[in-house]
């Protein structure tokens, strides 16, 4: 959801939320927004909505040309729209953790092995959201961050998953390990994810779009997982490989909890 490109060593600093969707589900989340850019105009569509939530947060609200929100958005499609809010909080693995008890749900958690695309984590962050995953654990290195791209394209999930951002993805996995989770690689030459047992204290592992999930992160592994493939082409984009997963282990869950009423 950020953007300003404040560099350090390849992370983008994040302060900008681009886009209505984003920016409504910032505001219904109780972000920090010190003020929100609006295009000149007549106000129609969703936009209506946002800006009257806005105002009743007391939020600063300033009219803009377009063209300044072009420049602004450096491209992004910023849909007339843009929040300024602080640099993005990431969360610890406790927190999510912590997640999972308030709930009193078994974890469940998304690990990022060295995801670079920002389309593919914000789209990964949708999915983590909508099943109900307690977070995302991604690395400080390697891959992409929390940016304006991956904001957007999580249509506001990242306003509410809890993402964890360390320095080593395998002492990641020891330590989910040591609090009872079972971690799942996700690999072609794994168990069919239908007859592994994606029930309980669970993380999840995805690997990069190009190499898959390291050697040394897939040896900290319990088990493998893999998705049935029927057609010509055996593999699939990072985020929907993802989805597919994380709706197999939200089914298998569910029918757990069935059973067990």
């Amino acid at each position: 959801m950020v953007f300003v490109h404040l560099q350090d060593k390849g992370n983008y600093m994040e302060d900008k939320i681009i886009g209505r969707k984003p920016v409504e589900e910032a505001i219904k989340s109780g972000r920090s927004i010190d003020k929100i850019l609006i295009k000149k105009g007549k106000y129609e569509g969703s936009i209506v909505p946002i800006i009257k939530r806005a105002k009743a947060a007391g939020i600063i609200i300033q009219e803009v040309e377009k063209q300044k929100l072009d420049a602004i958005s450096e491209g992004a499609n910023h849909q007339g729209i843009v929040a300024y809010v602080s640099a993005y909080e990431y969360a610890s693995i406790d927190d999510i953790l912590d997640a999972a008890k308030k709930k009193n749900e078994p974890p469940f958690v998304i690990i990022c092995d060295k995801i670079t695309d920002p389309h593919n984590l914000g789209a990964i962050l949708r999915t983590a959201d909508c099943v109900g995953a307690h977070g995302v654990i991604i690395p400080k290195r390697g891959g992409v961050g929390i940016n304006s791209t991956a904001a957007k394209t999580s249509a506001g999930a990242a306003e509410y998953v809890p993402v964890a951002k360390v320095t080593n993805i395998s002492a990641a996995i020891e330590d989910l390990k040591k609090q009872g989770l079972w971690v799942a690689a996700a690999d072609m030459d794994g168990e069919d994810m239908k007859k592994a047992d994606l029930t309980g204290a669970l993380a999840l592992v995805i690997g990069s779009e190009g190499d898959g999930i390291s050697r040394l992160v897939k040896e900290k592994c319990d088990f493998t997982v893999s998705i049935p493939m029927r057609g010509n082409i055996n593999s699939l984009n990072a985020s929907v490989a993802a989805s597919v997963l994380m709706y197999e282990a939200l089914r298998q869950r569910e029918n757990a909890e069935g059973a067990n009423k």
